[in-house]
């Protein structure tokens, strides 16, 4: 690791001399791409960030907005995705313990998590490897420290094949009177390092995630990605609690990237405070580690406090307690941001230069080209068993079977449904939580297709009669110095600010990770966006029909084919559907509908389109009819994937039109049964399949994963 020659002159200029060897390698990761969002952060301020229900937005370890004026959530988003490739248990189960430290540090419980993943193509048997390592990554560190994975999306793309994307993100609960920020609050203090003890595991991290992948990166990074103790962590969060039980913490900060250097500046650089430290007072678990291992290693499980001196011995007391390390390291000074070790001054440098002095990147950029139309001739039956059995469309259930998703007693819509759905009894409201991204549409159309991630992820809030609170994104992408991928990163991220603006959404925090980019090539820009929604009590219709009833289609179809899965499938290109003039009027709509008392089961439309969405609601003891306006092509009609719709089953029609009145059409589709069966017309085609043969042709991933 070393500063660039142009950051080191730069750095040599504000502190009148050379660096120390350990003031280099600070400077060298806080101002990574990974900590400083050299390359994204120009272009973050087109998010809104603002509502009466933001209490902390963007900047902290993770926001926090209100339920009301007692009852908070935190929200946060973390990636892990180059050591997720390296080692993708210990990457994955990592990427879960920093958020939900995140979460603790301000002062919350953690309560549900959500998992995004995006990996190779699934016939390939390193992708299929990665997949498998990930989810037990996941599954292991969260069912561990006992806070269910309740949401998430899986998909299978061949440009993330030396680059797997491993976002995850965490909802948290907290009082009011219970909120604590990074910021430190007054000199004289003391820092407190609390946890696990510190080891050389992930020396560099923020360095290795700001840089493209080499092909021997899962030999040669190994170092670089940390391994996690999850029964030391939930020690962890039960420690925290009696911490905030005792109003003994007055700042808090998470030991992630850049480690102890990257947490202790960044508290006080947010504090316009200083700090003195030194490095041998931190507890060690390896013999002979220098100050700059101690500086920069990630190991994890570990916090920094802000404690009056007062409260020093109770904090201790609560580490004996838990089993868990303590070290006093120093102290919140005046100014400046000195580290000693054996009597020398081995970092000495301006606390507010260190974590937010980084320049910018001023890089050029290509606007992404338009797609053309040329659609392919297929077989559409072979087709819609093609599309239905496909990886990305296919159940998950595999995946989320080995979470537990009912721990802590709040979930009250588990996954499987469009979204999970939390009982925040404490304010009497359901919390909806939906998480995900489609490569298929932003690889197709960036701007239109984060767009369209943005309404899907409200739409799933809706089909639970929620409607949003706030957003959190994680925007990924390949080396931004490529002019073209630049360009594609460029577009979904004003896609995602634009649609989340126009659905009163505010994105309230997140985190960039760019240079996902190795020798197979740069992954598709991937704006993976978890977003919560509220709703009176925790009842919701399944996604599943119920049977003896109406099928409606609430909202507008759209002929193009463009991100859909059947061209992914099938060849060919097509312009991206259009969305929605109204948005936020259709998902209040489809929230209304999804509340009345009429309607049974409400499902979106979105991945693999009309056709999966009608196979996905058969169960097997419900069927359905369905007949298709043969006056439109049967391609378009079944498969495009157009977002902003929902298909609902309801035993009074009536009160769905008058509940959606204007704000979407609303077409018949056909009535449900007690068949168990999907019967499915479109012009002179006819499909009819048992449920136990499409829940056989939707359990792919079961198969080929057993």
């Amino acid at each position: 690791m070393s500063l660039s020659p142009s950051d080191r002159e730069l750095v040599v200029g504000e502190l009148g001399r050379e660096p120390t060897p350990a003031e280099e390698e600070l400077f060298e990761n806080l101002w990574s791409e990974h900590c400083a969002y050299r390359s994204s952060q120009p272009l973050l301020s087109a998010f809104d960030s603002e509502g009466e229900q933001v209490v902390v937005g963007p900047g902290d370890d993770a926001a926090v907005v209100a339920l009301d004026d007692s009852t908070y959530v935190t929200m946060g988003v973390e990636s892990h995705n180059h050591p997720s490739y390296v080692d993708p248990f210990d990457g994955a189960a990592t990427g879960v313990g920093g958020i939900v430290r995140d979460t603790m540090s301000m002062g919350a419980y953690p309560i549900a998590l959500a998992d995004s993943l995006y990996f190779g193509e699934f016939d390939d048997e390193h992708a299929r490897y990665l997949f498998e390592g990930v989810v037990e990554g996941i599954s292991h560190y969260g069912n561990c420290i006992g806070v269910p994975t309740v949401t998430g999306s899986v998909a299978f793309h061949d440009d993330y094949e030396g680059n797997p994307l491993v976002n995850v993100a965490c909802v948290g609960l907290l009082e009011s009177d219970r909120l604590v920020t990074a910021a430190v609050k007054e000199p004289g203090n003391k820092l407190v390092l609390f946890g696990n003890a510190t080891g050389r595991d992930g020396l560099g991290g923020a360095s290795f995630a700001s840089e493209d992948l080499a092909e021997d990166a899962e030999t040669e990074d190994r170092p670089a990605v940390q391994v996690g103790d999850p029964y030391a962590e939930k020690r962890l969060i039960e420690a925290n609690e009696e911490l905030l039980d005792g109003d003994l913490v007055e700042a808090a900060r998470d030991l992630g990237a850049a480690g102890l250097g990257g947490a202790s500046s960044e508290m006080v650089a947010k504090g316009g405070l200083g700090a003195r430290i030194d490095l041998e007072r931190v507890h060690q678990r390896e013999p002979n580690m220098n100050a700059l291992e101690i500086l920069l290693a990630e190991s994890q499980e570990r916090m920094c406090y802000e404690v009056r001196p007062g409260n020093v011995d109770a904090v201790r007391a609560l580490a004996e307690k838990y089993d868990l390390g303590c070290s006093v390291i120093g102290e919140v000074t005046e100014s400046g941001y000195v580290c000693t070790f054996q009597g020398d001054v081995v970092v000495d440098v301006p606390a507010e230069y260190l974590a937010d002095g980084a320049p910018m990147n001023d890089l050029d950029h290509v606007e992404p080209p338009e797609p053309e139309r040329d659609l392919p001739d297929s077989d559409l039956r072979e087709a819609f068993e093609t599309v239905l059995e496909h990886p990305n469309t296919a159940s998950k259930r595999w995946v989320y079977r080995q979470y537990d998703h009912e721990v802590g007693t709040r979930t009250a819509l588990r996954p499987g449904d469009d979204a999970a759905l939390m009982a925040i009894r404490e304010a009497n409201t359901g919390l909806a939580f939906s998480s995900g991204a489609d490569p298929n549409w932003t690889t197709a159309a960036p701007y239109d297709g984060a767009r369209a991630v943005a309404l899907e992820n409200v739409t799933n809030l809706a089909a639970v009669g929620a409607t949003p609170l706030a957003a959190v994104d994680c925007l990924n992408g390949g080396n931004p110095e490529k002019p073209d991928v630049y360009g594609g990163f460029r577009a979904i991220v004003d896609g995602l600010a634009d649609m989340c603006r126009t659905l009163d959404t505010p994105v309230v925090g997140g985190n960039v990770s760019l240079y996902n980019d190795s020798a197979a090539g740069p992954v598709p820009p991937t704006p993976t966006l978890a977003v919560t929604g509220t709703k009176d009590g925790y009842d919701a219709p399944g996604s599943a029909v119920e049977g003896d009833a109406t099928l409606l289609l609430v909202g507008a179809s759209s002929g193009s084919l463009g991100g859909s899965q059947y061209l992914a499938s099938h060849g060919g290109s097509d312009a991206f559907p259009d969305l929605p003039d109204e948005p936020g009027a259709v998902v209040e709509a489809i929230a209304a509908v999804a509340n009345d008392e009429s309607t049974t089961a409400v499902h979106d439309v979105s991945h693999g389109g009309l056709a999966v969405t009608l196979a996905e609601m058969v169960s097997g003891d419900a069927g359905l009819a369905a007949a298709l306006d043969a006056d439109a092509r049967p391609e378009e009609l079944l498969f495009s994937e157009a977002v902003g719709r929902a298909v609902v089953e309801t035993t009074d029609p009536d009160a769905v039109r008058e509940a959606v009145g204007e704000a979407a059409p609303v077409t018949d589709l056909g009535t449900t049964d007690d068949s168990g069966t999907l019967s499915l017309s479109v012009g002179d085609l006819s499909l009819e399949y048992d449920a136990g043969d499409i829940a056989a042709a939707r359990a792919t991933i079961e198969r080929e994963m057993a």
